[in-house]
């Protein structure tokens, strides 16, 4: 048969399920965009590059498959690369089709000419240079391989005009198998067998010595499946919970023995946990600088069992005393069985129960306290005037549910900045998959665009995305994808009028010297989304701005909603993990 090299290419995303991709065009990426007309994949049309790669990032971050995003050449690639970098910091699958100049004029300064593949190397996981449209009959399928096995991550397609449209001649379609599975076996410096037998054994025998034992997981058990062995292994093994940024939604929030989110914006109790435990189990964790604070004081009695998909990970922060290069959900399940048939010592496990309900006694009791928390009652509240955004945060299912949806149909997704972390410590997360934020990368604009992807990957769910009045800036012509796409995202914006976040460390680390953290002058977001289409209320003078934002009856329909809050009244502690967090937080 003969074929095109954008027909090779929009045939195989045909054929690896891809249903809907994400970008703009421009020059170099024309001969594709054009077949793509002529597909069955839906497009849909972003303001600016870096959004087709958020908005990837959000479908393929609530369902864990590969989705696809496409840019041109020279600014369109480059704009497109941090969208690209943030899937690679926060190991998210996603497929960047970029179009690149003709090949004979590569190297001339050509225009809209950049060095793609160059610029990308080190931030995705793998990215290729496609020279004829034969390669592509194996550079995409590989590409839909790495994207998804092992530790998950990004692949770049650089592709010249004049690969698209070179007509090419071949047998037959590549074998596609479907549904798409991470392979295992594949993993460098995967655990063999044998050895796994070995050390789930002596992982077990620590459990079963442990007094003071902690279960730690990250973004690397964000799946539905790594989630239930867990929670599996908690009810045959009782023991404190607590989770990175990533983790959260892994174990219940309203889990009994979960103890919060560690790190520098976690809770007194799981860095109390963390800081006096004897034993970390970590699973999918990297144990990243802002859940440990100062290394040395994190854990710093603790033997770690480190269970990770990523070889690279192990021993890269904290020497592990076990270390186990696996998917969790296959050690963990086994760790589980040998546990159940261990001869119980009763007496080490009373002492992991007085352990765990102490952990847990002093989640109760200083949850209440720490910044501002809100009570039960508070969260059953509607607000006018400048509201306590934690209390805000943690009323939105409850207000959901007044209004007729329920809360299990709620996806979340989050800027950068305060109110990422208000909504990280309040917001009750209960499933996997279903808390989308920039973790690693910390980008600014991420919230909107991945609030449009997790909603066209999730169609029978309502996606709230919060943001603040720095960071909905951002990206703030994607309102224009939104309406035009008819989603149901509700988006909240909680405005103060300063980058809270940015301030808030000048006002303690710099005595109160706001350099460009304040704005001079901010725009009325209302009007500003208005003049998208999207409908607006504002919560500091509506009281039932929830029944429009989350009435089931109505059609699903994008809705903006504005929160004014303080900026001297609201902040958040900032203190190093360890002992130091454990001393200072409450300060």
């Amino acid at each position: 048969m003969k074929k095109t090299g954008a027909q090779i290419i929009t045939k195989l995303l045909e054929m690896h399920g891809i249903e809907t991709a994400a970008g703009i065009p421009g020059g170099s990426i024309l001969p594709l965009y054009d077949e793509l007309t002529r597909s069955s994949i839906h497009h849909v049309l972003v303001r600016q590059e870096q959004a087709g790669g958020f908005i990837a990032q959000g479908m393929a971050r609530t369902n864990g498959l590969p989705a696809v995003c496409l840019a041109t050449s020279g600014p369109g690639a480059m704009n497109l690369l941090t969208a690209i970098a943030d899937a690679r910091c926060d190991s998210v699958p996603i497929i960047a089709i970029t179009g690149q100049v003709n090949t004979y004029l590569i190297g001339t300064d050509a225009f809209q000419e950049a060095d793609t593949f160059g610029l990308s190397f080190p931030i995705t996981k793998h990215s290729v240079m496609v020279k004829t449209p034969e390669e592509l009959l194996t550079v995409i399928p590989e590409a839909f391989k790495i994207a998804m096995n092992g530790r998950p991550g990004p692949v770049l397609i650089d592709v010249p005009r004049d690969v698209q449209t070179k007509i090419c001649e071949f047998d037959a379609w590549p074998k596609i198998k479907l549904p798409l599975k991470d392979d295992e076996s594949t993993v460098r410096f995967h655990t063999k067998d044998s050895a796994m037998t070995v050390l789930l054994e002596k992982a077990a025998e620590l459990l079963a010595k442990a007094k003071k034992p902690v279960l730690f997981v990250g973004g690397g058990c964000n799946s539905p499946e790594a989630s239930k062995a867990l929670r599996a292994f908690t009810k045959s093994y009782r023991i404190p919970a607590v989770s990175s940024l990533m983790g959260l939604g892994v174990i219940p929030s309203s889990c009994s023995d979960f103890a919060g989110m560690v790190g520098m914006h976690g809770t007194y109790a799981a860095n109390k946990a963390m800081y006096e435990s004897d034993l970390v189990l970590a699973c999918g964790v990297r144990f990243d600088d802002r859940a440990t604070g100062v290394v040395s004081k994190f854990c710093p009695n603790a033997k770690i069992i480190h269970i990770d998909i990523d070889a690279a990970e192990i021993n890269k922060i904290l020497d592990s005393t076990v270390s186990i290069v696996a998917k969790v959900e296959t050690a963990v399940t086994e760790l589980t069985k040998m546990l159940k048939a261990q001869k119980a010592n009763v007496k080490n496990e009373q002492m992991r129960a007085v352990w765990a309900d102490e952990i847990i006694n002093v989640n109760k009791n200083t949850r209440s306290t720490d910044c501002g928390s809100p009570s039960e009652e508070e969260k059953n509240k509607s607000f006018t005037g400048s509201a306590n955004p934690r209390t805000f945060i943690a009323s939105i299912p409850a207000l959901a549910e007044k209004a007729g949806l329920k809360r299990e149909d709620l996806l979340v997704t989050t800027d950068v900045g305060q109110h990422q972390m208000w909504a990280a410590q309040y917001y009750p997360v209960e499933e996997p998959r279903t808390f989308l934020t920039s973790g690693s990368l910390g980008t600014m604009g991420f919230g909107l665009p991945a609030a449009i992807g997790a909603a066209i990957a999730n169609t029978k769910k309502r996606t709230v995305c919060f943001s603040g009045d720095g960071s909905i800036m951002m990206n703030i012509q994607e309102l224009a994808t939104l309406a035009e796409n008819n989603l149901p995202v509700t988006v909240i914006v909680f405005e103060n009028g300063t980058l809270g976040m940015v301030y808030q460390q000048q006002k303690y680390l710099f005595g109160k010297t706001y350099s460009a953290s304040e704005f001079a002058a901010s725009p009325d977001l209302l009007k500003i989304a208005e003049g998208f289409g999207i409908e607006t209320a504002d919560a500091d003078k509506d009281a039932d701005w929830y029944k429009k934002a989350f009435d089931e009856k109505r059609p699903n329909k994008p809705f903006f909603v504005r929160v004014r809050i303080d900026p001297e009244e609201n902040v958040l502690p900032f203190v190093p993990g360890g002992k130091a967090n454990i001393d200072s937080i409450r300060d």
